[in-house]
Parts: C-alpha cells; sequence; structure tokens
C-alpha cells in the first residue's frame, strides 16, 4: 500500500486519495505581535481588505474618536472565506470551554 492509498477491508477495492497530505510547516523568525482591540473590513470583487487598530478613547462623552490604525490586511475573497470559517470555529471553541459571548 502507498501512503496515498487507505487500508482496505473485506471486500473493499482499495481507494486512492485525490490530493496527497502536505506537511506544512509555520516560520515564526519575523513574526510581529500587534494587539487590536478594533477589526474592520471593507471588500472590493478583487479582495478583501482587514484593518486593526487601538481604540484609546478614554472620554466617551465626546462626539469623534479617533482609532489608531496599526495593520492592514489585505486578502483575497477565497482566503476571507477560509478565515470566516476558521474565525466561526475558534469562537465556537472559546464558547464551549469559557461560556457564551455576549454582543
Amino acid at each position: 500500500m502507498t501512503k496515498n492509498e487507505t487500508p482496505v477491508t473485506k471486500n473493499e477495492t482499495p481507494r486512492v486519495s485525490a490530493t496527497p497530505q502536505v506537511k506544512v510547516r509555520w516560520e515564526n523568525a519575523n513574526t510581529q505581535s500587534v494587539y487590536a482591540n478594533v477589526c474592520n473590513a471593507a471588500g472590493t470583487r478583487e479582495e478583501i481588505v482587514l484593518l486593526f487598530g487601538m481604540n484609546q478613547a478614554f472620554n466617551v462623552t465626546e462626539n469623534e474618536m479617533t482609532i489608531q490604525l496599526s495593520n492592514r490586511i489585505v486578502i483575497s475573497p477565497f482566503v476571507a472565506k477560509r478565515l470566516a470559517t476558521l474565525l466561526s470555529n475558534v469562537v465556537a471553541d472559546y464558547e464551549n470551554k469559557y461560556g457564551v459571548l455576549e454582543q
């Protein structure tokens, strides 16, 4: 049996997976951590833009607040959809462990 075949049980024919498994190695030597308490998104047909920043408004009586943007990440709509699924799963796991987040 090759590494792309699944095990065969009685009365079954071998199945070969369409795509081989790829091992992903995350290189983090140049990774930077940035804290953000504000996130916004906008999109066009070709790209989705995620904006991250800090709300440092300590006086909530003001009519205007300034958000200090720190990062802008541009991704394709396909990556955005995968990210939405990933975030949904992570939040669901979080809520299972720590309780439901109120909006």
